[in-house]
């Protein structure tokens, strides 16, 4: 048998996968260059062209998606929605993601006391409704864009603990861990540079997948008038402001749902394919 025909056969990506990853790519690259993309400023109010349709829905070209109530641009809002979202879904992803890590180590480092009092703060957060939690937070300290990220970034940490938490004991089995530690090295080079590598592919996939969670949450809090306020505006800000109008210009919020469900089947699609490639048990 030739060595041609003994080599595995090399996995395609499937074409859904390229399709989610290329419409991620336009996303980054839209909430990226968003500044230079908007034909408008999205305050730019023109109440003659108010409730415009869409270019081939009756609309002009100057307004390809339309406008809202006020004259607004959609198409200008809709790039700056974009940006804003992108930005929160990934500052609140990064903040769980970290601080879940850090907690997962800590108890599988420590083990006893502080191992049971991790686990005893992860299963109050997971029993904790999140949403309720959040109303009273911004209706009590009022809300800004970096608390409304670090408030979304608490969303989901427990799930990154409890990964690293087990993959870290796990690790600390093996003989390398073992081995290094002989060696002399600090409990944070351990981690950091032995530890971590080793599992962040699993923790880059639970990213993935959560990322997706935050973008319908921070929709849903916008949607109800508690996520960004206005004269920001974000996806669920749009699609809270378009419900209003839905029988008479649907076109403001089929916009930017369109975007918040393409998105977020689009990373949901990348994550699980990722976690078919990385995670050995299921290979």
């Amino acid at each position: 048998m030739s060595a041609t025909t003994m080599t595995a056969p090399r996995q395609r990506i499937p074409v859904l996968v390229l399709i989610a990853m290329a419409w991620i790519a336009t996303i980054l690259m839209v909430a990226l260059f968003a500044e230079m993309l908007r034909p408008y400023g999205i305050t730019a109010m023109d109440l003659r062209a108010r409730l415009t349709p869409p270019v081939g829905f009756g609309g002009t070209i100057r307004h390809l998606l339309g406008t809202d109530e006020l004259g607004r641009d959609v198409l200008s809002r809709l790039i700056v929605s974009v940006r804003i979202s992108v930005l929160i879904a990934f500052g609140a992803t990064a903040i769980a993601a970290l601080f879940g890590t850090t907690l997962g180590f800590l108890a599988a480092h420590f083990r006893g006391l502080v191992e049971q009092g991790v686990l005893m703060l992860i299963d109050f957060q997971a029993s904790m409704p999140f949403l309720i939690v959040a109303l009273s937070v911004l209706a009590f300290f009022g809300n800004s864009l970096p608390l409304f990220i670090a408030l979304m970034g608490l969303y989901g940490w427990e799930r990154h603990a409890r990964i690293a938490r087990g993959l870290a004991i796990a690790a600390n089995a093996q003989g390398y861990a073992a081995a290094v530690r002989q060696l002399g090295a600090t409990p944070g080079r351990i981690y950091l540079r032995h530890l971590l590598p080793n599992i962040a592919s699993t923790l880059i996939v639970a990213a993935t997948l959560s990322f997706p969670e935050v973008v319908l949450l921070e929709s849903g809090l916008s949607f109800l008038g508690l996520g960004v306020q206005p004269p920001m505006t974000s996806l669920g800000n749009m699609v809270g402001y378009g419900r209003e109008y839905l029988t008479r210009a649907p076109w403001i919020l089929l916009a930017p749902s369109s975007i918040i469900v393409m998105t977020t089947l689009s990373v949901s699609l990348v994550g699980d394919w990722l976690r078919d490639r990385l995670d050995p048990t299921l290979t």
